[in-house]
């Protein structure tokens, strides 16, 4: 039989035909049934009215500090005198403080040596990661009044773990305005992988946070010049002038 004549026969048009349409239906089916392509994720966004207020702290009673003690007993002391963060009001009442401490600025004591070796690779190893933070997880506003657990994530050395800080009940009716907030926590430097003279120092960390509110700043004493003056009398008796000199 001549293949060309089978071509151009009915039966094998009406079987192409079935092919295509077979073909296109399943096409069909897998393009409906198959998920979208992923694409690049997207940043969340910023819901308007989510946060009420955001406060910064006031650098001059703001002292965030840490310290260890040695196989012997002895107490090593650092300040981080470079940080910032924030005390976040929420739309929903609660509050939630962000702390972010720059390692490279760490001071041991006064103690050049120490410093620059709290600054190496052996233990917070500041040029590979520069930052220390925490972020607390949402809690309601009596916290900063009556003291207790403070629970947030903390980044240090590149490891991120949920962590508690305790806070101390407040000395004032306005904690963080009035007087310093202050919190204290401990971690191990195993679980973050500060592995450096652990024949020397021991595993426990010990953080200190002592925070004021940069609000506090803008509560200045009343001038001098607010204080009434007794008012002048009507006919004030004049001011005798020098005698003039013979």
């Amino acid at each position: 039989m001549n293949p060309a004549a089978t071509a151009r026969s009915p039966g094998w048009r009406l079987r192409h035909r079935v092919a295509i349409v077979a073909t296109l239906a399943w096409a069909s089916a897998v393009a409906v049934a198959a998920p979208p392509a992923a694409g690049p994720p997207h940043a969340l966004e910023q819901r308007p009215g989510e946060a009420r207020s955001v406060e910064t702290f006031d650098p001059e009673h703001t002292r965030f500090s840490f310290e260890l003690r040695t196989r012997w007993g002895q107490k090593v002391a650092g300040q981080f005198p470079r940080y910032d963060g924030e005390l976040t009001v929420l739309a929903d009442g609660r509050h939630q403080v962000r702390i972010r401490l720059a390692a490279g600025a760490v001071v041991v004591g006064d103690s050049e040596r120490y410093t620059r070796l709290a600054r190496g690779e052996r233990f917070f190893n500041a040029p590979r990661y520069p930052y220390i933070e925490f972020l607390s997880e949402p809690h309601s506003p009596d916290l900063a009044r009556t003291g207790g657990p403070l629970r947030g994530r903390l980044t240090l050395h590149g490891v991120s773990r949920m962590e508690t800080f305790i806070l101390a009940p407040a000395t004032c009716a306005k904690p963080g305005e009035d007087c310093d907030g202050i919190a204290h926590g401990s971690v191990s430097r195993d679980d973050y992988g500060l592995d450096g003279w652990q024949l020397a120092l021991g595993d426990r960390v010990r953080f200190t946070m002592q925070v004021r509110l940069q609000s506090t700043q803008s509560k200045l004493a009343p001038p001098k010049s607010a204080v009434p003056k007794p008012a002048p009398s009507r006919n004030p008796d004049p001011v005798p002038a020098k005698p003039a000199e013979r």
